[in-house]
């Protein structure tokens, strides 16, 4: 099976094989949490912290967000 284009990914809402950045709402929505309390952890260092994607606007990795949501996670349960 042949790996997904960006445009079949994007059209299906859903990541392609390499990835894709969160805009801030995206993350809200993704760990239930508000922005002033997104941005207090990044200060923090206790969040992924947001990559410059133009001059204006931010987006995370989402790779970088699962990965924290898999932290948090796995100390839930310990």
């Amino acid at each position: 099976m042949s790996p997904r284009t960006l445009a079949q990914a994007k059209r299906d809402g859903s990541p392609a094989a390499h990835g894709r950045f969160l805009r801030i709402k995206d993350v809200i929505a993704t760990i239930g949490l508000s922005r002033t309390s997104i941005y207090r952890m990044v200060g923090a260092g206790d969040f992924p912290k947001p990559i410059q994607l133009t001059a204006r606007s931010v987006g995370w990795w989402e790779a970088d967000v699962s990965k924290w949501l898999d932290e948090r996670l796995s100390g839930a349960s310990a």
